[in-house]
């Protein structure tokens, strides 16, 4: 349970990182990112696996690199659900969602 709760802050750590470095997204205060963290999980669990099955052709054409739209997609998705969390367009929810799931792959590595 305190592994779980330690990501989560960890998540939200993240994203205020990336709030921080990528100029057109921005998070009001830690709740807000710890609130996005919850709200990209749901996202994730309910809404993607929709999403990428509904888009297997093409990115099956794309060679997988439509993925990275669909992420962007889905970050601003979470932009317009969560209070405080703000993504003002596509390049910046691309440039986040790589950044996120960078940050992301190497807090699972560790």
């Amino acid at each position: 349970m305190l592994s779980m709760f330690l990501r989560w802050i960890i998540y939200a750590l993240l994203v205020v990182l990336t709030a921080w470095i990528i100029p057109g997204i921005s998070v009001s205060n830690f709740i807000s990112a710890m609130l996005v963290c919850i709200v990209i999980a749901l996202i994730n669990v309910f809404i993607r696996p929709l999403v990428e099955f509904i888009s297997l052709p093409v990115n099956f054409l794309t060679l997988g690199l439509f993925s990275l739209v669909i992420n962007a997609l889905l970050l601003m998705l979470a932009g317009l659900i969560t209070p405080g969390f703000v993504v003002d367009g596509f390049l910046s929810a691309l440039l986040g969602s790589i950044l996120l799931s960078l940050f992301a792959g190497l807090i699972n590595k560790v």
